[in-house]
């Protein structure tokens, strides 16, 4: 029998599809990421099947076990806690034992954060890329953000409340002063867009305590961005830094050196022999 993944509501209980509800009712099993979670949602339709956990720190053993059920004829329902299984949430595992068991996956889409983001964002939706959820530490943090920072594409992430901060301040000196929104507990009660460019973000959340849970969405750089990043003047780059951004030289110079994958005293001798050139 098929494993179904079945997308459930990120927030607004009544983002769910017609069949994802009809699977629902229809399965042997639903195998859940946290079961009071997702018995609140089977309550609030009427829907009564058995629930076993499945979340990260059972998915090795859980994942085997289900399978061997998938075999012997029965269905099961994959779900999360909010949105697709997979995305952010456990479900690789399991998928990739099923195919090579032989059992047929079949995906019932539904809501995604990410896609409810990029749509509400005003942000170019023709190339994005979502990267999950940015390295808890700074320097790992930074280290992802300047391997993305030349992607022709509007980049995605997903943050805790407690670390957007840090991560919009880390964003703004490795990817420059782009614009980018935030969205907040979407399709929730309190949903919300704050719309600005990085500087903008973290000047408001400084005054604002950021709550729920959260998407950030960045713009890709511009061409000509990109261009002067990559082979323009580092003093007028230093400068421009210094102006939209309101960093001290000093720093500056650090992210110029970041932007362009060299050392600040690689960046440091280059503004020297610029100088001298002039």
């Amino acid at each position: 029998m098929p494993l179904y993944l079945v997308a459930t509501p990120i927030g607004n209980l009544e983002d769910i599809t017609l069949r994802a509800l009809r699977v629902l009712r229809e399965v042997d099993l639903i195998a859940c990421e946290d079961t009071r979670h997702t018995r609140r949602l089977l309550s609030h339709y009427s829907i009564s099947k058995p629930t076993i956990s499945y979340h990260t720190h059972n998915e090795q053993a859980r994942a085997a076990d289900l399978v061997q059920r998938l075999e012997r004829g029965e269905s099961i329902a994959l779900v999360s806690d909010a949105g697709t299984p997979g995305l952010s949430d456990p479900a690789y595992r399991i998928v990739t034992l099923a195919l090579e068991s032989g059992v047929t996956v079949i995906p019932v889409p539904g809501a995604t954060a990410l896609i409810a983001a990029l749509a509400g964002s005003g942000l170019p939706m023709d190339g994005f890329f979502f990267a999950g959820f940015l390295p808890a530490k700074r320097p790992s943090r930074r280290a992802r953000l300047t391997e993305l920072r030349v992607l022709p594409a509007t980049l995605v992430f997903y943050e805790a409340p407690h670390r957007i901060r840090e991560t919009i301040a880390d964003a703004l000196e490795v990817l420059g002063d782009r614009p980018a929104v935030v969205a907040r507990e979407l399709t929730k009660l309190h949903e919300q867009f704050v719309r600005g460019t990085l500087s903008e973000l973290g000047a408001h959340f400084r005054q604002h305590e950021p709550r729920g849970e959260i998407t950030l969405v960045i713009a890709r750089a511009g061409d000509d961005n990109l261009e002067r990043v990559e082979g323009g003047s580092i003093a007028a780059q230093i400068e421009r830094l210094m102006a939209e951004a309101g960093l001290s030289r000093n720093d500056a110079l650090k992210q110029a050196a970041r932007s362009r994958g060299i050392s600040k005293k690689a960046a440091y001798r280059m503004l020297v022999e610029e100088t001298h050139a002039t």
